[in-house]
């Protein structure tokens, strides 16, 4: 099994799930006493220079690190920033939720506050790349969506790391509307299936501008949904106030 899955891995170009299996093997050998044939393998892959402490050391096919600048975010509505909080919160002390949904209209702040809790919990940011993924091949798709899972589960240090989906409905739609192709229902079932394998080192945000069409199935895999529509006027005012104050002073 695990020489067809570095087959798989290889033929895939999954580099971190090939390094992953390679070590899998190194140690099935390790507790069988088999020293030497362990020790080789490690030689290696030190040799190769495959296994990294760092996330940039490694080549991912399907996401690829944000750069996270030092510009102040605008502020939320507290009703918000409550619940962005709350997920600070749950993640610091290992509270055993890791999905997050945010919801709202364009240019309301759900992939700029993805950052922050990135800067807060001092991980690096990672973002799905839907070109990679997405393929017109009939079927490859939900494959690249299932590698794509692989590469997230075999991540080094994941508790280092947040994986952004920003605008999950280019992959994930209602899979009973009749209007939709069924290569993207089966694409939203292979998110379903991804989302169902990650384990809680593994911090998942996505986000979505259009959380009315989604699959019913797939809100329920998020651990939280936050709502980012809920501004009032005065919020809007005093954000308005700030970005002409910037534009003035330039």
């Amino acid at each position: 099994k695990n020489v067809l899955n570095l087959i798989k891995y290889y033929a895939e170009k999954n580099d971190a799930a090939f390094r992953n299996e390679a070590y899998e093997i190194a140690k099935s050998f390790d507790e069988t006493k088999d020293y030497q044939l362990a020790e080789y393998i490690m030689a290696v892959l030190s040799d190769a220079n495959t296994f990294s402490p760092q996330m940039d050391a490694v080549t991912h096919a399907f996401f690829k690190r944000v750069e996270l600048s030092n510009t102040a975010a605008l502020p939320l509505p507290d009703i918000i920033k409550d619940d962005v909080l709350g997920i600070v919160n749950a993640v610091g002390h290992n509270a055993g939720i890791n999905k997050f949904l945010f919801e709202g209209p364009p240019g309301s702040g759900k992939t700029e506050t993805a950052k922050q809790i990135a800067r807060i919990l001092e991980r690096e940011l990672f973002i799905v790349d839907f070109d990679s993924v997405i393929d017109s091949k009939l079927g490859q798709t939900s494959k690249n969506i299932a590698a794509l899972f692989d590469e997230i589960r075999t991540v080094p240090h994941p508790e280092k790391v947040i994986i952004l989906f920003d605008e999950i409905d280019s992959l994930a739609i209602d899979r009973i509307n009749s209007n939709d192709l069924r290569e993207m229902g089966r694409a939203t079932s292979s998110v379903l299936k991804g989302l169902d394998s990650l384990d809680d080192n593994i911090l998942l945000i996505a986000t979505t501008n259009l959380y009315k069409s989604f699959d019913k199935a797939l809100s329920r895999r998020f651990d939280a949904v936050i709502d980012f529509s809920r501004y009032t006027k005065d919020d809007l005012l005093d954000i308005g106030e700030i970005i002409l104050n910037e534009l003035l002073n330039k």
